[in-house]
């Protein structure tokens, strides 16, 4: 719920990233009178006109007899097919008006269905394929559907995939878990991806982030079933062989017996694509940081020892998420929490949201040095009602992606992405949490289990790391 004007500017990039992740929304925006409109009220602004590109749908309540069938609309919209924000703008006069219709209930929402049929053709088609992998994405998942698909993919010894940033489809130690595409990914990915004779995509779509940038598995006669709850199939390049109009909750179910009978073995590929991935994401080359830093690397691999199973990350966007993509454990769904659409700042409010979710669960926050300065005052509100994470600041005093780019593309020009930081841990301390400074490694478990028990303890933590400028990315 925003006020008009710049309470419904500054949601806008919420807005987006729940446009781009496919995530149900549903946005209550403060108007101006009924009798004000179309005069240039104070922050008068046409709702339709700035969301309607980035919305399923947007209304305009000006009949307070109808607020409970727009409500009921607006959230069976937002969550249904492939789900996304809706927009309810309601007049400030008629927030006071009194009605006597009744409240409707809400609307179910269909999972879809996978028919005996489909169900047939599927299971033929895998066992004719040499090469098969299932991608993991999108919306619509629940830890049901992440158990079921993880125990056909397992009882069946077909590879699985990530979409990016959603590697908590299935768990880490899965014997058949083959790591995650999008940015940072390993090149086996990339191969498997495009070398796979059927790739069975379940929740989400063949993006330009899995393709790179729409060039891999964009050939006409590849053989794609796709899984998704959306008819219109957005966001989706390349060929499709079947659509399956289903959730993944849905498709798990059906699935949930099928044992194939394939005519080739698939270990060699399978066991393959595993073996590859557990390597890239192991602690074996820390890479050498200056005196004064704390190495990320030597920092993860500690705090993945003292970490329960369900432990639960947020992060934003830029280089130091790969820490969090790399190290973190995933073994419960859900437990990665991030962005799709770039955004940066997702990380401490995040945090402070999973935290008051799961109020028994430990979530670690990772953010860059350059995102905690955009919102990591949310302390505040974490500290006011509770909720309670570890945060590691990586502090290399730079936006870490940006400058990448400028010394790949103009060497010696490097603009605006220098920081000079303040300091976090005071800052921390400042909002009441814990707070400590972390730029020895020698001081990397004293400082981790102090931090932990801050959280146990029931406030937040926030160790600021300070690192190596040079090393803004794992070194597999």
């Amino acid at each position: 719920m925003v006020t008009r004007g710049p309470g419904a500017a500054n949601s806008f990039v919420g807005l987006h990233l729940a446009w781009q992740d496919a995530t149900p929304l549903v946005l209550f925006v403060g108007l101006v009178p009924v009798n004000h409109r179309d005069r240039e009220a104070f922050q008068e602004f046409d709702p339709r006109a700035w969301f309607g590109t980035q919305a399923k749908e947007v209304f305009i309540l000006d009949e307070a007899d109808r607020a409970s069938e727009y409500v009921a609309r607006a959230f069976h919209i937002a969550s249904t097919g492939r789900a996304g924000p809706v927009i309810i703008g309601v007049p400030e006069d008629v927030l006071t008006h009194t009605a006597d219709a009744p409240v409707i209930p809400p609307i179910p929402v269909a999972e879809g269905a996978v028919s005996d049929d489909d169900l047939d053709e599927l299971t033929a088609a895998l066992n004719a394929a040499e090469r098969p992998a299932i991608l993991l994405g999108g919306p619509r998942w629940t830890p049901e559907a992440a158990a079921l698909i993880t125990a056909f993919a397992e009882n069946n010894h077909i590879p699985v995939l990530s979409d990016w940033r959603a590697a908590d489809r299935i768990p880490a130690d899965s014997p058949v878990k083959a790591g995650e595409t999008g940015y940072g990914h390993g090149r086996f990915t990339t191969t498997m991806l495009d070398d796979a004779d059927l790739l069975l995509i379940v929740g989400g779509t063949l993006s330009d982030v899995p393709t790179d940038g729409f060039t891999l598995r964009q050939g006409l006669d590849e053989q794609n079933w796709i899984i998704n709850p959306d008819p219109e199939l957005r966001q989706h390049s390349g060929a499709v062989t079947r659509h399956l109009v289903a959730s993944p909750v849905a498709f798990g179910r059906a699935v949930a017996d099928l044992r194939l009978d394939p005519a080739t073995d698939w270990s060699a590929w399978t066991g393959t694509a595993v073996e590859e991935h557990r390597a890239t994401v192991a602690f074996t080359n820390p890479g050498e940081n200056r005196e004064g830093t704390a190495n990320m690397t030597l920092v993860m691999k500690a705090l993945r020892e003292k970490l329960p199973e369900d432990a639960a990350v947020t992060f934003g966007s830029g280089n130091h998420t790969a820490w969090a993509h790399y190290y973190f454990p995933l073994t419960t769904y859900p437990s990665q929490f991030s962005v799709r659409n770039g955004t940066m700042g997702y990380a401490v409010p995040a945090a402070t949201a999973v935290s008051l979710t799961f109020p028994d669960r430990l979530v670690v926050s990772v953010a860059g040095d350059g995102e905690f300065q955009m919102t990591g005052q949310e302390l505040a509100t974490a500290v006011q009602f509770g909720a309670k994470f570890l945060v590691l600041v990586v502090d290399n005093a730079q936006y870490g992606t940006i400058r990448s780019h400028q010394e790949a593309h103009y060497p010696g020009r490097i603009s605006g992405t220098q920081l000079a930081n303040p300091d976090f841990a005071a800052l921390a301390r400042a909002y009441g949490a814990y707070g400590a400074t972390l730029d020895d490694n020698d001081d990397v478990d004293k400082l981790l289990d102090e931090a932990l028990a801050a959280v146990k303890e029931g406030r937040p933590a926030l160790l600021h790391v300070t690192t190596d400028r040079s090393l803004v990315l794992p070194q597999p």
